[in-house]
This record gives structure tokens, C-alpha cells and sequence, in this order.
């Protein structure tokens, strides 16, 4: 591992200097809410943020998505996607970097998914690491995601007057060398990193009432929890939780026709398993027909069927669901209810 330093005055004439290497993406003020937009000058961006509505995951997994255009007679299609940019993101949470690298497991299963894989390629990472908690609704210590775990070419963690630089790949590395104003740290700068690093963990602890090994337990033996009936009855169907969960990547698959009906495009749009058709087939059937269990399947989603299948928990602690939900449905809460129930008698 290689570390620098740069001076807060310094961050923005280094900011500039990564105009060159493509399209710069970073959190932005909008109105009482965050959002990752297009940044043309260092001053637009809010380094110290609430999570934004939507996660970065837009960037190499559009909400909708021109796949190609076709026609019918004779049957023939066109590449959608001539060329994809170079772009950075700057700016991205610890949490929202585990969600990509989530993101990152599922398309690369076979078959790969070629467009996701081809935006990634081209996508530089400038991660800001979090020293206290953005708001009470974040769950980011539980599952270990409030800590750079990699997934980044640069992480920037706040000292003071300085920011360290943590160079994780040679990406990151063609971005700071040759510039004198970020020098390698030094042994008194590494001291205020692990001074700073010590004070952080101090004031994050794990938000549910137990730890994971607990919940794992809680969930292995909860779904036939009547917890899942109390969020079915409050829960409104809205899909938030979903559209705005930096892991969801479910995603539905539709042409749109000429009028002549000769040549059309298909797209691929995000989907949710909150949706009331999600799980319906084509003779009527309805696999989770109520909000009950299309929530608990949510909430499975993140912390039972990834672990399985991947040995990864899906929820990155981000609380966006729990922000967004119109029902006020909180996913600490929910957690917390699980477990009370699996230590209470049958």
C-alpha cells in the first residue's frame, strides 16, 4: 500500500488537473437532498454528505438502457453502444464503494454482462472516507462497510488540514504522480493517519442490538417471523426501498415498436421485487402475491441469500431505504424486531 498527503488548499487545483482524464461525477447540493451529478468546477461538490438519493451504481447500470435497435424482416440489429467514456467518480462512501464491488460479483457471473463490464473498465474510483456517522439511519458498522475495504484507485481520509491519499492501484497512481504538492507521507503524517483512524473507531459501533453472528441466526430461522406481517401492513408498495438500494439489480427487458411495426428498440429498464406483477406468471400465479413477503424477501436479499451464495452481505449499511421509505420502515428497526422475535418463545 502506498500513501501521500495534499493540503486542503491543494484538493481543487488537483481537482483540475483530472478534467483531462474524462467526465467527473460527484456529490452535489440539491436542495435538502444529495445527488452524484456532472462536476465541472471543484466548488460544486459537497465532500461531506448524506448519502445521495440515488447511488452511483447509475453510472454502469443506467436505469434505462438502450441495448440495440432492430429489425424484423429480415431479422437484424445494431450496437446500441458505439464507444463508452472515461469517467471518475469522485467522492464515493466507503458504503457506496462496497456496493459496487457487490454489483461488481453479479455481473461478472456467466454469462458477463458486457455493457456493465465495459463502463466499469472505464471508471475511475476516488473514494472519501466517512470519520463519524452521516445520519442515525446508517447501519454501515454492522456490516463492516464504514472502513475502506478496497474496491477504489484512491481513498481520501480527512486529518485536519490534510487529507491522506491511499494509492490502491496503478490508475490511482498515473493520477498523483509527478505532482510536488503530493508528496509521500511521511512518519509523522502515518501517526495522524492512525490517530485519526483511532478516533473514528470510537464513535462508530455496530447499530443492531447483537452482532452479525446473531443475525445470521435471526434470519436463518425468522422467515416465518411475524415481523414480516407488521412491514407487510405498513409497507405502501412504492418500490423506493428498491429503486434507490445501491444492490438491487434486478431488471426487466422491453421492445419498443415502430409504428409500422418493421423495426423497434429494445431496452433494459430496473425492475423491483416490490412490485405487485414481480413475481406473477404468465397462468395468473403470484409466487409472493402480499407485501409481507415481498418485503422479507427484500430484507433476505441482503443479509441470508448473498451470504450463501456469495459470502457477501448486500446491505452496505448505506440507509437509503430507510431515508426514502414513505412508510417510515426502518431497516435497523426491522433487524433489531427480527431478533427479539427469534429469542422469543414459539
Amino acid at each position: 500500500m502506498k500513501y501521500a498527503m495534499i493540503q486542503k488548499g491543494d484538493l481543487s487545483r488537483w481537482f483540475d488537473s483530472l478534467k483531462d482524464k474524462g467526465k467527473i461525477y460527484g456529490p452535489k447540493k440539491k436542495e435538502d437532498a444529495f445527488v452524484f451529478a456532472p462536476i465541472e468546477e471543484f466548488e460544486e461538490m459537497a465532500l461531506e454528505y448524506i448519502p445521495t438519493i440515488l447511488p452511483p451504481k447509475k453510472y454502469f447500470f443506467p436505469a434505462k438502457e438502450l441495448l440495440f435497435d432492430f429489425k424484423v424482416q429480415p431479422l437484424k440489429t445494431s450496437k446500441a453502444i458505439e464507444s463508452f467514456e472515461q469517467f471518475i467518480l469522485f467522492g464515493a462512501h466507503t458504503c457506496d464503494i462496497a456496493g459496487i464491488q457487490c454489483m461488481d460479483i453479479v455481473f461478472k457471473e456467466k454469462p458477463e454482462d458486457p455493457n456493465y463490464l465495459n463502463r466499469k473498465e472505464r471508471m475511475t474510483t476516488i473514494g472519501y472516507e466517512c470519520m463519524h456517522y452521516c445520519d442515525a439511519v446508517a447501519s454501515c458498522a454492522a456490516v463492516g462497510t464504514h472502513v475502506p475495504r478496497g474496491g477504489y484507485d484512491i481513498m481520501l481520509t480527512d486529518l485536519g488540514a490534510c487529507y491522506a491519499v491511499h494509492i490502491n492501484s496503478d490508475r490511482g497512481e498515473s493520477l498523483v504522480s509527478g505532482k510536488s504538492y503530493i508528496p509521500e507521507m511521511t512518519e509523522g503524517d502515518r501517526a495522524l493517519l492512525k490517530k485519526a483512524q483511532d478516533e473514528k473507531a470510537g464513535k462508530f459501533r455496530t447499530e443492531f442490538k447483537s452482532g452479525m453472528e446473531v443475525v445470521d441466526k435471526a434470519f436463518t430461522g425468522g422467515f416465518f417471523s411475524k415481523v414480516w406481517q407488521d412491514v407487510g401492513r405498513r409497507c405502501v408498495g412504492c418500490t423506493n426501498c428498491t429503486a434507490v438500494c445501491p444492490t438491487c439489480y434486478c431488471f426487466d427487458i422491453s421492445d419498443e415498436m415502430g409504428l409500422d411495426l418493421s423495426e423497434g428498440t429494445r431496452y433494459r429498464t430496473w425492475s423491483s421485487c416490490q412490485m405487485d406483477d414481480y413475481a406473477r406468471v404468465a397462468t395468473g400465479e403470484d409466487f409472493r402475491p402480499g407485501r409481507d413477503g415481498r418485503q422479507r424477501h427484500r430484507y433476505y436479499r441482503k443479509f441470508q441469500y448473498p451470504v450463501q451464495k456469495f459470502n457477501k452481505y448486500f446491505c452496505t449499511g448505506c440507509g437509503r431505504c430507510t431515508r426514502t421509505c414513505m412508510a417510515k420502515i426502518s431497516l435497523i428497526e426491522t433487524v433489531n424486531a427480527l431478533i427479539d422475535d427469534e429469542g422469543s418463545p414459539r
